[in-house]
């Protein structure tokens, strides 16, 4: 197997390290993804995006640190064209790594808001104590950096839903369907 580049030895540390994610690992990460999927891309797209992470990595007793820069992009289709858009990623990161033993814990009683996480939880990952792992987090910065609905542009103008014209780049002759619901009115006469 061999040795991630994402993994940092507890005993090398205090140190600063500088991490590049490739597009294929980015290709990979976001497999699945309704809007990397929609590009019709190859598995392996060394397009899909990069990123560097500039970090200085710490531990003091059963914890570890790691603080500093992450920038790269990431290609997705845009929800209304399916044109690809590059969406940049400039992040501060403040992780904490803890032992397994002290992550906070799954509340199985769930509203229906959803869990509540505290704010001192959200940059929390779990480690063995030996080696920090740090792919997990470079995953989440690619995941969180797409939109529900990311745009190539705020005014774009999307495919035309008959034809499937990109009405960005051109104009088509489809008119809007009518409204079905009214579709029995549509031969009713009305008295003058």
């Amino acid at each position: 197997m061999a040795k991630s580049p994402y993994k940092v030895l507890v005993r090398d540390l205090p140190t600063h390290r500088r991490f590049v994610v490739p597009g294929e690992h980015v290709s990979d990460w976001l497999k699945g993804h309704a809007m990397r999927e929609a590009l019709e891309v190859p598995e392996v797209d060394p397009e899909a995006g990069h990123g560097v992470a500039e970090l200085d990595l710490d531990a003091v007793e059963t914890h570890s640190f790691a603080n500093g820069q992450f920038t790269g992009e990431v290609t997705v289709a845009c929800s209304r064209c399916v044109n690809p858009v590059k969406l940049p990623i400039d992040e501060k990161l403040h992780v904490t790594f803890l032992p397994a033993s002290e992550m906070p814990a799954d509340d199985d009683d769930e509203s229906e808001d959803g869990a509540e996480v505290s704010e001192d939880d959200l940059d929390v990952f779990p480690f063995d104590g030996e080696t920090i792992d740090l792919e997990p987090l470079f995953r989440e910065q690619f995941v969180l950096a797409v939109p529900y609905a990311p745009l190539c542009r705020e005014d774009c103008k999307g495919l035309c839903p008959q034809c499937g014209i990109d009405r960005n780049t051109g104009t088509c002759a489809c008119e809007a369907p009518g409204d079905p619901r009214l579709a029995a009115l549509k031969g009713l006469k009305l008295p003058s």
